[in-house]
């Protein structure tokens, strides 16, 4: 199947407008044809799944009228050889639930369908942020949860059937997780009541407040959830590089006189303002992405063998780091991904600029990029050399 990319999402909204009119702003539906997104997570995989996966609560949970459903009234703890108790779902009581009007909450699902995995480090591309898939499903006339706010945005894909939202504004503009203020609970009627059908995509920013109910009709819909960089995460990235700089790791003069103590003030003023130059926010931005993980994949059995690498060059390989950083700096290229930092001669920025513009490609789709500069075996080799640091993987 196509995976839907960001412009697929909100069009008819081109993706500059999204980011500049929509994004952090204010929430917005965009409706779509019905099916379009029902390869994405079949019935028949969220069956499978639920089948065949050990899911702990709170990974898999159940909720109705706002509160949490008991893990124990539909799963059993069961006895293995090895590894002790571990839950299974009771088939007949799950369903039963599911059918009194609870919604089912599985957290994480990107690690668990392919479409879904594919989906989300496609985003953390285009959006440069960590990416989230939760899954919701629901059939009863009750919401799952009361009216509330996320601290994180979220795009809603309404994958199969509809439910109602209610959308009301923000109360406390960008509230944090950890703040010093909690938003004050709406009392006004919501800003909007619609229905989201099948096909439809929504946006709503962290700090709106919403909830959600079923409508006695079928409901599977994905939350892709996404917290991006605020002035708090710079100050406590900035906080961490302070420890490269002597004055920062000194004591505090803490018997000193008010003098003294004034002057190392004014002493870790002048360094701190030195550090918040111009360049801090694009620094701090890199250096976020150049953190972030990879994405699991193990490669088998290739990257099991010396040569990590399939001889075929018609073989497909696979991009781990969606959000990886590539600089030139003189005769030099610098790749930063995964928190590593690897540097190679400048020949083979081609072959690295072509990986980073998609996240699957043919051996042989990269050997033709770094030609006639680099032959065959230095592009496989350099190939093998990011397999071996975890940053690329065999399909």
């Amino acid at each position: 199947m196509t995976v839907p990319t960001l412009a697929d999402l909100v069009a008819p909204v081109e993706v500059s407008q999204f980011f500049d009119a929509v994004q952090g702003r204010t929430y917005r539906r965009f409706p779509g044809r019905a099916g379009r997104f029902a390869e994405l997570l079949p019935w028949s995989e969220v069956n499978r799944v639920l089948r065949q996966h050990r899911l702990d609560f709170p990974r898999l949970r159940l909720a109705q009228g706002g509160e949490v459903v008991p893990a124990h009234t539909y799963t059993e703890m069961v006895q293995t050889r090895r590894t002790g108790l571990v839950p299974r779902l009771l088939p007949e009581r799950f369903a039963e639930k599911m059918r009194g009007g609870a919604t089912l909450v599985l957290d994480s699902v990107n690690e668990l369908f392919e479409p879904v995995g594919e989906l989300a480090a496609r985003l953390e591309h285009e959006l440069r942020e960590r990416v989230q898939v939760n899954l919701y499903a629901g059939w009863g006339v009750t919401h799952g949860f009361d009216v509330h706010w996320d601290d994180h945005d979220a795009i809603i894909v309404q994958i199969s059937g509809r439910k109602r939202w209610r959308v009301h504004g923000v109360t406390r503009p960008a509230p944090l997780q950890r703040d010093v203020e909690l938003p004050r609970r709406p009392s006004d009627e919501p800003l909007d009541d619609f229905m989201l059908e099948d096909g439809d995509v929504l946006y709503v920013p962290r700090g709106h407040w919403h909830d959600v109910s079923a409508v006695g009709s079928e409901s599977l819909h994905l939350t892709i959830g996404f917290n991006r960089a605020t002035g708090v995460d710079l100050v406590s990235w900035l906080a961490d590089q302070a420890r490269a700089e002597e004055l920062f790791r000194t004591d505090l003069p803490r018997f000193a006189s008010a003098g003294a103590k004034a002057e190392h003030a004014r002493a870790l003023r002048e360094k701190l303002l030195a550090m918040l130059d111009d360049g801090v926010v694009e620094r701090f931005l890199d250096d976020r992405d150049a953190q972030a993980p990879a994405i699991p994949h193990a490669g088998l059995p290739w990257t099991a063998t010396a040569a990590l690498l399939p001889p075929d060059d018609e073989a497909e390989v696979r991009l781990l780091v969606p959000r990886a950083v590539l600089r030139v700096e003189g005769d030099r290229v610098s790749l930063s991904a995964a928190g590593k930092r690897l540097v190679f001669a400048s020949a083979a920025a081609p072959v690295l600029e072509a990986l980073l513009s998609a996240p699957h490609h043919s051996v042989k789709s990269l050997v033709e990029a770094g030609l006639p500069t680099l032959d065959r075996a230095t592009t496989r080799a350099l190939l093998a050399e990011l397999a071996a640091q975890g940053l690329l993987a065999p399909e």
